[in-house]
């Protein structure tokens, strides 16, 4: 198995360009098996779980071709599959977003339960409760989930729990039925509004995406189109955090800038200098970092997928921070790992309290998850010595050309 071994590093100095967003990229490359015509989706992140979902499509019947870097073509009009096989499904939750187009294309589909980062439960009831609202009948056994419909129609469904995966899923499920859904406490993410926009290019009419309320207007069928994903703002947040961390100077480029408020707040409250210019955002770190408090939220929150970046940050403050995570239960895993490194970390229930250390030291540790393995990342540019990081594919799972990008604003990193 490779690992990444990370040394001390000098402040980081340069510039950065963001790949497209991985949650916005894959939701939309499900979206694409509605389309029946040719659809070009550009700024597509060179990912592992970009690779899984085009295996997904393809064992779909879907014609997937990678044109160029970044360009991905895919054809769905001969779809002929409702069936996502387990070993594509254990490897990547989000396959689950194939249900709503097949169900809605096909009038049936059956998956196993999703897999994925194991950062607590991610119930899928949500998505079942859209599905069944709109007509479907949904059956479950051994692990195995099956849905069917002779038409969908639309309904009014009020979530209870703002779910990005289940707005996702309803809203591709939606576009083909017949008549209106209104979908109640909807997702606000930046990556819905993406879909949607995604979506309406091919045909359908979506209104209200990026609201809590969000309405879809079935239509008969959906064409093609050309989309380019938008910025991926965690990736944009963990390079603003290495600038924070080694004390740098990094223009983070091709960033939708309301899209990373939160991140931007957080890193001026700690002391660091952040300065916002169109596209770009560039981040001056401080020596003198001051701890803060975050609170992960779902959208416009502070998001709980830069929660372990930020909690690497604040052990090097001076002073007492603490890091309240609502979102997920389990999202703690990477705190034995940065204790193991030396820093001064207490868990309390949904808490951590962290008191900051004058430095890190490097130790030999495991990505638990995807943004944890960032974390860790993060870590070993400033711990003394070199840092070796195992279970990386966890990291590739997110993060395009990591160790060529930090390597180009100065980094010590490489793959042994």
């Amino acid at each position: 198995m490779e690992k990444i071994m990370v040394e001390t590093s000098p402040p980081l100095k340069g510039k950065v360009r963001i790949s497209g967003a991985k949650n916005s990229a894959l939701p939309i490359l499900a979206a694409s098996l509605l389309g029946t015509e040719d659809i070009i989706l550009e700024d597509v992140p060179n990912l592992k779980d970009i690779e899984v979902m085009c295996e997904v499509l393809t064992s779909l019947g879907a014609k997937v071709e990678k044109l160029d870097k970044g360009i991905i073509k895919i054809n769905s009009s001969n779809i002929n599959n409702y069936i996502t096989r387990y070993e594509l499904m254990s490897k990547m939750r989000a396959s689950f977003l194939v249900m709503g187009p097949l169900l809605t294309r096909l009038g049936k589909t059956k998956t196993s339960l999703p897999g994925g980062c194991a950062i607590g439960t991610r119930p899928i009831d949500l998505h079942l409760k859209g599905f069944k609202a709109l007509g479907a009948t949904i059956n479950s056994d051994h692990g195995n989930i099956s849905a069917y419909a002779d038409k969908l129609v639309g309904d009014k469904i009020y979530l209870d729990f703002p779910s990005v995966g289940a707005t996702e899923n309803i809203i591709m499920a939606a576009v083909l039925a017949e008549g209106e859904t209104i979908i109640d406490n909807a997702a606000m993410e930046p990556e819905i509004v993406d879909l949607a926009s995604f979506l309406n290019k091919l045909g359908a009419d979506i209104k209200g995406a990026g609201t809590s309320t969000i309405r879809v207007k079935g239509v008969k069928k959906l064409g093609g189109g050309v989309h380019s994903i938008i910025p991926d703002r965690i990736e944009a947040g963990t390079f603003m955090v290495a600038s924070a961390i080694t004390g740098g100077d990094i223009t983070v480029e091709n960033v939708i800038t309301s899209h990373i408020k939160p991140i931007i707040a957080k890193l001026k409250e700690v002391g660091c200098e952040v300065i916002e210019n169109g596209d770009s955002v560039r981040v001056i770190g401080n020596k003198d970092l001051k701890p803060t408090d975050i609170k992960t939220l779902p959208y416009p929150g502070f998001p709980t997928d830069m929660q372990a970046q930020f909690m690497t940050l604040m052990s090097l403050c001076k002073g007492t921070s603490v890091v309240i995570e609502t979102v997920f239960e389990n999202r703690f895993m990477h705190v034995d790992e940065l204790k193991r490194m030396g820093a001064d970390i207490k868990i309390d229930g949904r808490s951590a309290i962290i008191q900051g250390v004058d430095k890190l030291t490097s130790a030999p540790v495991k990505a638990s998850d995807l943004r944890a393995g960032a974390a860790l990342v993060l870590a070993g540019l400033v711990a003394d010595g070199v840092t070796e990081i195992d279970n990386i594919y966890h990291i590739d799972r997110g993060y395009d050309g990591i160790e060529e990008k930090l390597s180009s604003l100065g980094a010590k990193i490489y793959r042994k």
